[in-house]
Parts: structure tokens; C-alpha cells; sequence
């Protein structure tokens, strides 16, 4: 006796789930520049790769003999796939139905695709497209329901064992819009993404404000603000940044960082960098042409560019080791760390250490962002924050003070414990605070006293620089190693070379500064 009748009707039920929200729906959302969740799951996956879990789960409708008239997919899609020939969970929201709803998908389908990643230690990526909570779901039930904590609680134990993405594709709100920021790395596609609390509708009705979602969380709003970390010209770009993010990570925390198979020379030396800082200090230069100069060609991946954009930070490649970067910006405020800046610097550090990767600075610090609006915003507690964030991580670290380092921001470059190396080029200068700030402070009586106060103050800013140089701080072992700036690749590499026997200790959760939103 064969099952072969059943494996029909399996089948035509599948099809029936590969309908989604119907054709009309179906419709309505390419026509506003969309793909579907189905789609988009082919455009990210390894050919052939994705695994449905769940494909069944829907809402059902029987004729008076029992027989499916109809079958409404749940609103929720999950799987594994590969991705790089990784295999990943794969969760996304289909806004085909019930625009995606987060209390509309059946049997929690988004807690099952989270603690699935948790328990066979896989990265997990969401795709999200959807809205909160309906009060439609309310009728349905019968009764209203409280706030449950148990996704949140799982997505926060999935960022001290595995990557998370987060790419919302759509509309996001409640549920989803929090879960964007439970991430390692998010990302959002220009004019088709936003991001908010709660839609324009619910924003009217609470305060009174008519704007569109567009004016209340698309990039404009969302991406300067950090909140969300990268825009995509499109969902491909979307899926294509995912690709990458993930190609520098482990799996998981019990894993080494994949090595891909080093193309440049250990012993490059650029000729640009003996040149590359301006002896005028006032001067700028271009941050990225010293990136392409120290690591591997081509393989530096930005992290939040629009954001916090006197700091650069991201992921890049060292003798095909994955590391985590950082260099200051002097095009945005002379490089000098805001509140946004020490955002930044704090997610790049939390996540070289969760997921046990080095981290670099190649540091021009002029301090703290002073003035009015930065105290507003908070910069002296993101700064504390900082300082705890840095003094707690345990992966190696290395920095190489190329000119300004400058108070307790520039205080940053160094740890006391654990694997750490410093170096300095012949251009650096450091110190509690710039020499052309401080004098005014420190030699204000003497200055204000003097026949020619201007020539005071230039005599004694002179007097100063005179012993500011690195040599002299080489001298008194304060510098212990300085530098020709050629020779930066080849020490880099040597270091991250060094530092995998350490890494390979420290695999596993990371107490202290493990990852957080």
C-alpha cells in the first residue's frame, strides 16, 4: 500500500503556500518596488540551498466533508540556507499578509527560526518587512494579551554566541523595528525603508503630529542617528552587504574567524605613507588611502559610514585574517570622538571581542568633541562608556598613533592587560591637551601681563612644541616603539599573525564587554 496519495496532496498544499497573501497582494507589493520574501530568501542563498521549516503553518479552511478549500500561509517564513557556503537560519516577514503582522504568524514561527540559531550555533539573518502588534489579533482571540519577553530574551542570547543581521527591506514597526537594532550589523534600503516606533497613523492619534513614515524613520532619519548601520541602493546591495558582513565572522563564538587565502604581500611597504600626514597640523588628509595601504587590497567593509563620521570603523583583512578597524576621519570635525564616534568605537570593540577577532587603531585623536551641543547630547557618559567598553575587552589589540593623541579619548589607543601592541610614526604627538588650547589655560596670567601678549603666547606655544616631539617620548620609553610608517603592513601582519594562538584561547562567550545593542 503506497503513500503516494498524501505526497500529492503534500505537494498541492506547498503550492499552495507558495501563493502567499494571492496574486493581487502579490502584485500591490512589486508595485511598490518590493520583492517578496520568497524572492528575496532566492537572491540571498546559495543556489538551491534553502531549507523550509514550518511550510505548512497556516490558517486552514475545510468544506462540510473535511476537504481544503483553502489554506493562508502564516505570515512568517524561516529555514537554514547557505550562504558562502555557510549554512545560516534564514527568517523574514511576508508582507503579503496581514502586512506581516508580528502577533499574526502562527506557532511563533520567528522565536522557533531564533532558537534554532541558538541551539545548532548558527549566524541568523532576518529579513524584515513587517508591522507590530494589530489590535485586529485582539477579536480574533477573544481577549487582549500582555507583553511576552521571550524573543527579546532569545535575541540578546544570540549576540553573545552568534552573528545576527538584521535588513529591513519594508515598513518596520514594533517588534520588528526593535529587533533591526538586536544585531551585529543592520541595514536598509534607500526610499523603500523605515523604521519607527509606531506608523504615522499611531503617531497621529497619540500626539497629534500628521507626517509620513517616510519623515518619521527612512534613512534620512534612521542611518545619521546610528540606529540602523548601512544603506543599500537596493535589496540586492542589501543581501549582497550581508554576504559580506558574514564573511568576516564566525559561525559562532566556539569557531576562528575565517581566513581567506591571502593575494598581497605580507611585506608591502607603500611609499605613500612616509608622506601621507601633513606636516602642517591644521591640514587634512584622506583616511581610506592609508586603509588600502596597511591592509589586505580590497577588503576593508565599512560599518556605519553616515553615522558618527569623524571615526571610520568596520571589518577588514590582514594576510587574509579577518580584524576589526578603526581610523579617525579629519574631513568631520579633525577626527575628534562626539558621542556618535564613541557609539561606534564601543560596537566595533564588542564585536572584535564577542566574536574574537583583532582590533586596530590607526589613531588620530584630538580628544573629545567639545562645545555646547556635544555636553547636550551626552558625550561625557558616552565617553565613560567608552573607557569601560575599551578596558574590559580581551581580544588583541593594536594601535599606531599616526599624529594626534590627545585626553581620555586618546586615552583609548592603549589597554593595560591582555595581548596589546603600540606604535608610533615620526609624525605623532600626544598629550592631557593640544599645546595651542592649553596655553591660554595654563600661561594666562603670564600672557595677559606681558608688553605683547600675542608674542607671549606664540613664545611660549613655541617653547612647548620645541619638546613636544616623539623622539623625546621614545627616549623616556613613554613611545617604546617608533617608527618609519612604510613599515606599518609588515608589523600589522605580524601581530595578527601572532595573536591567532591567543584567539584560539579565548574562543567561547566573552564576559565583560560582550556584544550589546
Amino acid at each position: 500500500m503506497s503513500w503516494e496519495q498524501e505526497v500529492v496532496e503534500l505537494e498541492r498544499r506547498l503550492g499552495l503556500i507558495q501563493q502567499m497573501g494571492g496574486e493581487e497582494s502579490v502584485d500591490f507589493h512589486h508595485g511598490r518596488g518590493k520583492l517578496t520574501v520568497r524572492e528575496r530568501i532566492k537572491c540571498l542563498q546559495d543556489p538551491g540551498t534553502f531549507r523550509e521549516i514550518g511550510a505548512l503553518a497556516g490558517t486552514p479552511i475545510f468544506d462540510e466533508n473535511g476537504l481544503l478549500e483553502s489554506l493562508t500561509p502564516a505570515n512568517y517564513v524561516i529555514g537554514t540556507a547557505e550562504l558562502g557556503g555557510r549554512r545560516v537560519v534564514l527568517c523574514g516577514g511576508d508582507f503579503t499578509i496581514r502586512g506581516g503582522a508580528a502577533d499574526g504568524n502562527i506557532g511563533q514561527k520567528y522565536i522557533v527560526a531564533e532558537t534554532l540559531a541558538r541551539d545548532h550555533r548558527l549566524p541568523l539573518v532576518r529579513l524584515l518587512d513587517a508591522t507590530g502588534g494589530s489590535v485586529k489579533t485582539f477579536e480574533k482571540l477573544g481577549h487582549t494579551y500582555l507583553p511576552d519577553t521571550e524573543s527579546p530574551d532569545i535575541s540578546t542570547e544570540l549576540l553573545g554566541q552568534v552573528p545576527v543581521v538584521s535588513a529591513v527591506l519594508g515598513s518596520v514597526a514594533g517588534l520588528p523595528a526593535v529587533q533591526a537594532c538586536l544585531a551585529h550589523f543592520s541595514i536598509m534600503v534607500k526610499d523603500t525603508s523605515q523604521v519607527f516606533v509606531a506608523g504615522p497613523a499611531v503617531v497621529k492619534e497619540g500626539i497629534g503630529v500628521d507626517i509620513t513614515k517616510e519623515d518619521l524613520g527612512d534613512e534620512r532619519v534612521q542611518i545619521p542617528n546610528g540606529v540602523i548601520d548601512n544603506l543599500a541602493e537596493t535589496e540586492q546591495d542589501a543581501f549582497e552587504q550581508t554576504r559580506k558582513f558574514l564573511s568576516y565572522l564566525p559561525s559562532n563564538v566556539w569557531q576562528m574567524a575565517p581566513r581567506s587565502e591571502p593575494k598581497d604581500p605580507v611585506g608591502r611597504r607603500d611609499e605613500m605613507l612616509l608622506e601621507v600626514i601633513p606636516r602642517i597640523k591644521r591640514r587634512i588628509y584622506y583616511p581610506h588611502r592609508i586603509l588600502d595601504a596597511v591592509l589586505d587590497i580590497d577588503s576593508f567593509f565599512e560599518i556605519a559610514p553616515l553615522s558618527g563620521r569623524a571615526h571610520i570603523t568596520g571589518l577588514g583583512r590582514v594576510d587574509g585574517y579577518p580584524v576589526g578597524v578603526m581610523i579617525n576621519n579629519p574631513l568631520y570635525y579633525g577626527g575628534a570622538m562626539g558621542p556618535l564616534e564613541a557609539e561606534k568605537a564601543m560596537r566595533l570593540v564588542q564585536l572584535c571581542d564577542t566574536f574574537h577577532l583583532p582590533l586596530v587603531w590607526l589613531c588620530d585623536e584630538p580628544g573629545f568633541h567639545v562645545g555646547p551641543e556635544n555636553e547636550v547630547q551626552g558625550i561625557l557618559r558616552g565617553g565613560a562608556r567608552a573607557v569601560t567598553v575599551f578596558s574590559a575587552s580581551k581580544m588583541p589589540y593594536i594601535s599606531f598613533l599616526m599624529r594626534q593623541c590627545y585626553g581620555v579619548a586618546g586615552g583609548l589607543h592603549v589597554r593595560h592587560s591582555g595581548m596589546y601592541q603600540r606604535y608610533a610614526w615620526p609624525s605623532a604627538h600626544a598629550g592631557s591637551m593640544h599645546i595651542e588650547g592649553g596655553t591660554m589655560v595654563a600661561y594666562k596670567r603670564e600672557i595677559q601681563n606681558a608688553e605683547d601678549p600675542k608674542a607671549k603666547r606664540e613664545e611660549i606655544e613655541a617653547r612647548l612644541e620645541a619638546i613636544a616631539s616623539p623622539f623625546r617620548n621614545a627616549h623616556a620609553m613613554d613611545i617604546e616603539n617608533l617608527i618609519d610608517p612604510r613599515d606599518t603592513r609588515p608589523l600589522l601582519c605580524e601581530f595578527v599573525q601572532q595573536a591567532q594562538s591567543v584567539l584560539q584561547t579565548q574562543l567561547g562567550p566573552t564576559a565583560g564587554a560582550s556584544f550589546r545593542p
